[in-house]
């Protein structure tokens, strides 16, 4: 494998959508000091690359720790599946208990398997299990998007080692967005897409009464859509660019037989969007399960309408409360599994919580649009070229109507 990407940068630099439309109204709460996944306090992520010298190989791994003692400090979650043809592994297990207790990895289709066994070795790495000695309970959280258009997925590249690798390297430092991570080979309305991240500010108060902020971030794995339903803010922008594609065809056979070969891909598997929402306000499981739900309204904004293949599955967790894990096993019992035993958490008032479902619909839509704005031009397996969402042409059509 190299490091060495089918990447084309062209003439045009890229940025995220606040540095291209300055002006760009986004919702009512600011973002965070990174407008990222990472502004809530203890999330780290990393993000990787893997691709073939002879362009075929164009994929990547998205590691997430949702707190750094995750193993025994589990946290509250909840899951949303807009449409369920995709895969989110230790799903059934979130639903049952409400409890994350996992990392979670973002990757392509056909990495899963290594993806969950990745997960298992580093655990017994990081926790220190002794060899054939394993007395704990662990469900790997492993999301995946397909790749296969830009991917050579026959080659099956991502090991356990690369999990190894993302899990250990972690960090809070701004999430990498564009042809990075397990959205290197992403498509996201017929542009190239990938990962995106955006967070956003919400006031509150705490238990007590004092004020407190409270942030939502977001990282997407942006791989779903189609050009004539692409919007910022309201604008027909990809109908626009689509139109003059089409134009752009009619005198070019190349252009016309590339367009018409990604269009019957994406009519047969059109790809999946995964959402991470986290957060650091108190909210219990059920309340998790809706901001997931409001995933679903950024994705709507800009253009998603979940289609049949398409897998878009959505995980909100909170860092507020830390819930213990691993209290049985075979050598340690913190409990009696027959004696129920309260412990003390925070949990919003209901009432209180429309200020989150806007930040999580918000920071969703500006993921996206970071995963196109950040994305570059790419040449992957077979030839297969995806191009950059065209940012002077966004901007020129964004003004136009503004």
């Amino acid at each position: 494998m190299s490091s060495a990407s089918g990447t084309t940068t062209g003439n045009e630099s890229r940025k995220r959508l606040r540095d291209l439309l300055p002006d760009l109204n986004l919702g009512y709460w600011k973002p965070g000091p990174l407008n990222s996944l990472t502004d809530v306090p203890g999330v780290r992520v990393h993000t990787q690359e893997i691709f073939a010298d002879d362009g075929a190989v164009n994929t990547g791994v998205t590691s997430i720790l949702p707190r750094e003692d995750w193993f025994y400090k589990a946290c509250y979650a909840g899951i949303f599946s807009f449409n369920g043809s995709g895969e989110m592994t230790g799903s059934h297990w979130i639903n049952e208990t409400g409890l994350l207790h996992s990392p979670i990895i973002i990757t392509n289709s056909f990495a899963v398997g290594a993806a969950y066994q990745g997960i298992y070795e580093y655990t017994i790495k990081s926790q220190g299990v002794k060899k054939g000695n394993v007395d704990w309970f662990l469900l790997p959280v492993v999301a995946e998007t397909f790749d296969g258009y830009l991917n050579d997925l026959t080659q099956f590249v991502i090991k356990p080692e690369h999990i190894i690798k993302g899990l250990e390297s972690v960090s809070s430092d701004r999430v990498r967005e564009g042809n990075v991570g397990g959205g290197t080979g992403m498509i996201c309305h017929y542009f190239k897409g990938g990962t995106g991240s955006s967070s956003r500010v919400v006031e509150g108060l705490d238990s007590k009464g004092e004020p407190k902020n409270y942030t939502v971030g977001v990282l997407v794995q942006a791989n779903y859509g189609r050009p004539q339903h692409f919007r910022i803010s309201g604008v027909p922008v990809g109908k626009i660019l689509a139109q003059e594609a089409d134009k752009a065809a009619e005198s070019n056979p190349a252009i016309k037989m590339a367009r018409e070969a990604l269009e019957r891909e994406k009519n047969r598997k059109d790809g999946s969007i995964i959402v991470i929402i986290a957060t650091d306000a108190p909210l219990h499981p059920t309340q998790l399960q809706r901001l997931a739900k409001r995933a679903t309204v950024g994705i709507s904004r800009v253009g998603g309408y979940g289609h049949n293949p398409s897998g878009d599955i959505f995980l909100a967790f909170s860092t507020g409360n830390e819930v213990p894990v691993q209290s049985i096993s075979m050598e340690r019992r913190a409990v009696d599994p027959f004696k129920p035993t309260p412990i003390n958490v925070d949990v919003v008032d209901d009432s209180s919580i429309n200020g989150l479902f806007e930040a999580a619909a918000d920071a969703t839509e500006e993921s996206i649009y970071n995963a196109l704005c950040m994305a570059e031009t790419m040449v992957g397996n077979q030839g297969h070229k995806i191009e950059a969402l065209p940012l002077e042409k966004v901007k020129n059509i964004m003004e136009r109507y503004n």
